[in-house]
């Protein structure tokens, strides 16, 4: 294996200190939260690992760093970590944007791409196009008088449009009636400034399934969310507690673990997968997230391109499970982001 120069792309907030690594091994002796930049130092490090020359780079709002930094470093590769810019989410395009203008390669997805799959309504608008299954919704920008259709039937869920790492999302955001739906509506409106969706909430197991490729693609083995510890986990969803806080999920019994299916249903899923990847056009690597119902049927609730890649994140395990072990998918993602830019 070549040894590449690699520029690794993340927020300015995330660059893992000098000690990183000796306060790692602190915070894992006293059990203390994981650190914010613990996805950036496993892939730092990973990189390393296999052979590569690594410079980092912190971006908070300013091009100029980065394109000094490919006219001095000369990247053959940037590993992009950025989930937004300026603190816009949807900004994190034009940084890719940009560096197709710098004509370098990157990993993960297109700009295209990820304009598809960040907003949630056209996500679903591509998908009902390609007869995939996805709950119906409705979208209530943050400026306009609400007016709420007749078909809509409940229970719903009121997320926003565009944001990830389900921020905004509460077991509040499941609602019954009219009136709630409208006072969800606009707690988002206000409290994220940005327009808010509100999609039929699918009662049921929730699944995560891994894609990667460009043109050849391959699926990893299904991954579940589980509430062990709760009445009716069919009720349950993945709020912003449910991912980050550790006495909630204690509580709660909550978990990502390989998914207990028989065979055709997995297939099922995979492929399902598979044609959302294709349909939204994504490349690099992404995550489709599933929710199934009381008859099996699967429906597709969001694709996340670019999704957290930390050594201990749904995706990695889900590859682990499949053998493939963190530098190699590391790797992995260097080569489809090399074979894109070239055109293989």
């Amino acid at each position: 294996m070549r040894q590449l120069r690699v520029l690794v792309l993340m927020h300015v907030d995330l660059v893992p200190p000098e000690d990183a690594s000796e306060q790692l091994k602190v915070i894992l002796k006293e059990k203390k939260a994981d650190p914010i930049w613990l996805t950036e130092l496993n892939v730092i490090e990973t990189l390393h690992e296999i052979g590569h020359d690594v410079k980092t780079l912190g971006v908070y709002s300013d091009l100029i760093p980065i394109r000094q930094a490919v006219e001095e470093f000369k990247p053959h590769v940037v590993f992009n970590l950025l989930e937004e810019f300026d603190g816009e989410a949807l900004f994190d395009q034009n940084v890719v944007s940009y560096l197709e203008l710098l004509r370098v390669a990157y990993t993960g997805n297109n700009p295209r791409s990820l304009i598809l799959g960040r907003d949630k309504a056209l996500t679903k608008k591509i998908l009902t196009f390609h007869r995939i299954k996805t709950p119906k919704f409705v979208v209530f920008p943050k400026n306009k008088k609400k007016k709420v259709p007749k078909w809509i039937t409940y229970p719903v869920i009121v997320k926003c449009l565009n944001e990830e790492a389900s921020l905004g999302i509460s077991q509040a955001s499941v609602v019954k009636t009219e009136d709630k739906l409208l006072e969800r509506v606009a707690y988002i409106n206000k409290t994220f400034n940005t327009d808010a969706i509100a999609e039929e909430f699918i009662e049921g197991r929730e699944f995560y399934v891994g894609v990667y490729g460009n043109y050849r693609l391959h699926s990893l083995p299904v991954w579940e969310l589980v509430f062990k510890n709760v009445e009716n986990p069919e009720k349950e969803l993945y709020s912003r507690q449910a991912k980050w806080n550790d006495k909630y999920r204690s509580r709660k019994g909550i978990s990502t673990e390989n998914a207990k299916l028989d065979d055709d249903l997995v297939k099922q899923a995979q492929k399902l997968a598979k044609k959302t990847y294709k349909a939204l056009e994504l490349n690099g690597y992404a995550r489709i997230d599933l929710r199934m119902n009381d008859k099996n049927e699967l429906y597709v609730i969001e694709a996340n391109p670019n999704p957290n890649i930390g050594i201990d994140d749904e995706f990695a395990l889900s590859a682990q499970a499949q053998n493939m072990k963190y530098p190699e998918l590391i790797q992995k993602i260097v080569s489809l982001a090399l074979n894109w830019f070239d055109g293989t």
